[in-house]
């Protein structure tokens, strides 16, 4: 999915792959930048912990804000995101987290720069180093989606109770990790 941020002048765009065969992560990354156009900024997490492309929106949001502001945390816009989508202030622990292994079959892409073409490209260089087939389906919540990403960002049942209407847990699940990404930038 494609998104244009109005107020950043950039487009964000979120897909998940599956059956990702990566044997090297440094020496993939080193391929992937060499590859992409220099105004692209990319970040891979494992899609077994993304609740959704919301998920990674709106850590990107925060992100960016968070750069407008001059409050970042890292140096890098990729790197911030990965720090968002974790709810973690430190690198070691969000790259633990959701960051990508050698033995992530299943992963979340996210592409941000200003030109939408480019973006889109993008995804195709990926999968192509990382040997995976395009599959958004990756990114939804499943039943058993659900009980890694309670388990990882410690969601009680009682905080998923207290969030649930109509019985939609898929919904409550994701409010809650959006608002671990929002509470962030108020832990200094």
């Amino acid at each position: 999915m494609l998104k244009y941020l109005k107020d950043f002048k950039k487009f964000i765009a979120v897909a998940g792959f599956k059956d990702a065969r990566i044997t090297d992560l440094d020496q993939f990354f080193e391929n992937v930048r060499k590859t992409l156009a220099p105004d692209v900024e990319f970040q891979l997490f494992d899609a077994r912990l993304v609740a959704t492309f919301d998920h990674l929106f709106f850590a990107s949001l925060n992100a960016l804000t968070a750069f407008k502001n001059q409050e970042n945390i890292s140096k890098s816009l990729a790197m911030e995101i990965m720090l968002y989508a974790s709810g973690q202030r430190q690198i070691r622990k969000a790259m633990k987290l959701i960051g990508i292994k050698s033995n992530t079959q299943e992963i979340a892409v996210l592409v941000i720069g200003e030109d939408a073409e480019k973006v889109n490209s993008a995804f195709t260089q990926i999968g192509n180093f990382a040997n995976a087939k395009r599959d958004d389906g990756v990114l939804d919540l499943t039943e058993d989606k659900i009980e890694v990403i309670q388990r990882a960002f410690k969601i009680s049942n009682e905080e998923i109770e207290a969030v649930m209407k109509n019985n939609d847990l898929k919904e409550a699940v994701k409010k809650l990790i959006i608002e671990r990404v929002a509470l962030l930038s108020t832990r200094r």
